[in-house]
């Protein structure tokens, strides 16, 4: 009576968590973060439960079918779901109804050949290697393409390893026992449907929540960049800074402003998509040319900012030279010209070392000053902000005026 009191309060669960994800994906519209696939899977398990209560005692017949296909379904169902989640477009409904009919013959063909006990204990059997292939793959998402999430997935393959274990241990009690070890009175079965309810308590407010960090991580992302180019801008640069000198072993940083010569003549003469797509090249040079680590900036029309990390001035002005020749050499194709790359330089000026945050302001106004100097002495040029640099400054090759 207990385990069907818990399996009957587990339906209504599931069902209306399921409604709730329906909800929430309707919001989302374009980007629904798997929450869509999510309702589908407590819908799935919802009615497998249901057909339970109704079907009564364990046996063969059309509501125990279907009731084992669907349960076997709804964790495939929610497997799909967490790959959209992470942005991998996944097929659902192809998969499912090949997995639902062969599942669907399969019980057919053991109840014929095995009998009753035998397809009860091959959907426990299954249940448990398809938990257990979900708890190794969010363990190998925490070390990878979940690192971000890592505490989250450790929970979560503590929670599926669980119901992988119980699995297990009633596929173990049905060889051995026999349909009456699924006995709704049984104390197994009690301890299975209340570990079932309590993970179904747990999970569905945890996707929740995971949907809402997902969702509030590319809000500030979105905050930090630049979206032209995909670089930071100004609020970004600056909080890079300040979790680079947060930590003990952060070093000095210098500060570079790259400003695209003549920029308006190239928008005058092929207009503001061809300066647009000139802005993303050069965007896309910087992040091939900064060391990893350095934190690359989109601050106005078409200035750009590096900040070099943990450098000295030599090192400095071999990135800013290095960046001066990478912009000057390549150029951006135009796509109504594929054969045509506008090609465009740029005047960088550099600042001293500084070691806080708070040394960024500084740092910008005195590369700012270098950079019109150096437009003023002719354009693509490496132009420092004090003599401390010219050492550095000397030994790189010093390029033509233009």
């Amino acid at each position: 009576m207990a385990a069907t009191l818990v399996v009957g309060m587990l339906c209504v669960h599931l069902l209306c968590f399921g409604v709730m994800f329906l909800l929430i994906s309707a919001r989302l519209k374009d980007k629904k973060l798997g929450m869509e696939v999510f309702a589908i899977g407590n819908f799935l398990l919802g009615t497998a439960y249901v057909l339970q209560l109704l079907g009564g005692p364990p046996g063969w017949g059309a509501m125990s079918v279907v009731n084992h296909t669907l349960t076997l379904c709804a964790p495939a169902v929610y497997c799909i779901g967490a790959m959209r989640f992470f942005g991998r477009a996944t097929p659902l409904w192809r998969p499912l109804a090949a997995l639902a009919l062969t599942y669907t013959a399969a019980q057919a063909l053991v109840h014929w050949a095995l009998g009753p006990a035998a397809r009860y204990a091959m959907l426990a059997g299954a249940s448990a290697l398809l938990f257990l292939g979900m708890t190794a793959a969010v363990i190998v998402g925490a070390r990878t393409f979940a690192r971000d999430l890592r505490s989250e997935m450790i929970v979560f393959a503590v929670l599926i390893g669980g119901i992988c274990g119980l699995n297990a241990v009633k596929f173990a009690m049905i060889v051995q026992g026999g349909l009456p070890a699924l006995d709704m009175d049984a104390r197994f079965q009690t301890a299975f449907y209340l570990y079932m309810s309590f993970l179904a308590t747990v999970l569905a407010p945890s996707i929740i929540w995971l949907v809402l960090r997902r969702l509030t991580d590319e809000l500030r992302a979105m905050a930090e960049h630049d979206p032209l180019t995909g670089l930071l801008n100004r609020r970004g640069l600056l909080d890079g800074l300040q979790a680079y000198f947060r930590s003990r072993t952060a070093g000095p940083a210098h500060l570079l402003i790259a400003d695209i010569d003549h920029f308006k003549h190239i928008n005058d003469t092929h207009g503001h998509q061809v300066g647009d797509k000139v802005l993303r090249h050069v965007a896309d040079v910087l992040r091939r040319t900064i060391r990893q680590g350095d934190l690359a900036a989109r601050v106005g029309g078409e200035e750009f900012v590096v900040v070099c990390l943990n450098t000295d001035a030599s090192g400095a002005v071999r990135l800013a030279e290095r960046t001066r020749a990478a912009i000057e050499n390549s150029g951006a194709v135009v796509a109504d010209e594929p054969h045509t790359a506008i090609r465009c330089t740029a005047t960088i000026g550099l600042s001293d070392g500084f070691a806080s945050a708070q040394g960024l302001d500084h740092a910008m106004q005195q590369a700012d000053a270098a950079l019109y100097r150096g437009k003023t002495a002719g354009r693509n040029r490496v132009e420092p902000g004090s003599d401390t640099l010219l050492p550095g400054l000397a030994s790189t090759a010093a390029p033509a005026a233009t």
